[in-house]
């Protein structure tokens, strides 16, 4: 494939060492990528072959995840860290601004990088995440979605998590991508048996599971958020048959975009609908992406 894999040191403080994955020129408009949990820069593949045309995409192994550093302390995982290394990264990959497209996790840190640097974000587009502050409200009346999100709550307790994970060859971060519960469905693109074991690859090295779960071990003491609106040109896709995200959340995301606002549910779709539905996904970003959308809505 064209893609490169490249390390580099970070240019703020935090001195962390990050990888990514990168397609396309240097100097075209830079796509940036971000996975979500429990995945790294592959969760892409589909994007950084498509989208290098006309970007340079870049996929980034997320703080903790892949080849990236792992730092040990929980504290290092929090929200405030994780936006301002999205910040360094674009200055580190010589840009001061980017196509910013999130999923999962990675749609949290993207919604919160757009909130909070509004100037780094020409376009915003997230993956079954809904705006964050919408997510804690959403929480707090719906106990289902609360269920849902009981493994927030899980990841809270040491090294236990990680051990669950592990078990009969790791068949609980198998059974996410393959389950009839939680995986990608009949009409979605299923991961190959080399997709399968590039995760297990990644995920089986020894401690990296902590640096991921972490993300989640400090999320209560960052939300709620003080700042809410999101300026630029967003759109939000969604699979309707996530397990782990109530679609409803969606729809009141629309009420914190205080621009053109581009909203498309998929009814065949699971969690990984990057992965799940390629071709669509991709074809819908690029419709986005030539949208003129300099009119503010009224």
């Amino acid at each position: 494939s064209l893609c490169t894999s490249i390390h580099f040191n970070s240019t703020s403080d935090s001195g962390l060492r990050f990888h990514y994955v990168a397609a396309g020129e240097r100097g075209k408009p830079l796509m940036l990528l971000l996975h979500g949990f429990p995945e790294f820069w592959y969760s892409w593949r589909h994007q950084l072959r498509e989208f290098k045309s006309e970007y340079r995409v870049v996929a980034l192994d997320l703080r903790g995840y892949g080849e990236t550093d792992a730092p040990p302390h929980k504290e290092n995982y929090k929200l405030d860290c994780l936006i301002a290394d999205i910040k360094d990264i674009l200055e580190s990959l010589g840009y001061n601004k980017c196509v910013l497209i999130g999923h999962d996790w990675g749609g949290m840190i993207a919604w919160l990088v757009a909130i909070c640097y509004p100037e780094m974000v020409t376009k915003l587009i997230v993956v079954n995440f809904p705006h964050p502050s919408v997510f804690t409200e959403y929480i707090l009346r719906h106990p289902s979605q609360l269920i849902k999100s009981g493994y927030y709550f899980f990841f809270q307790m040491p090294w236990f998590p990680e051990f669950m994970f592990t078990l009969d060859d790791f068949k609980v971060l198998k059974s996410l991508f393959t389950s009839q519960a939680t995986g990608i469905g009949r009409k979605g693109c299923r991961l190959t048996a080399e997709d399968i074991e590039a995760y297990l690859y990644v995920f089986s090295q020894p401690g990296a599971l902590t640096g991921p779960m972490n993300h989640y071990r400090t999320i209560f003491s960052c939300l709620p958020l003080q700042h809410h609106e999101v300026i630029m040109p967003t759109l939000l896709l969604w699979g309707e048959r996530d397990a782990f995200m109530e679609v409803e959340m969606a729809e009141i995301t629309r009420i914190y975009v205080k621009n053109h606002f581009r909203l498309t549910i998929l009814s065949e779709a699971s969690h990984w609908l990057q992965q799940d539905q390629p071709d669509i996904v991709n074809k819908l970003i690029w419709t986005f992406l030539k949208e003129e959308t300099k009119r503010k809505r009224e």
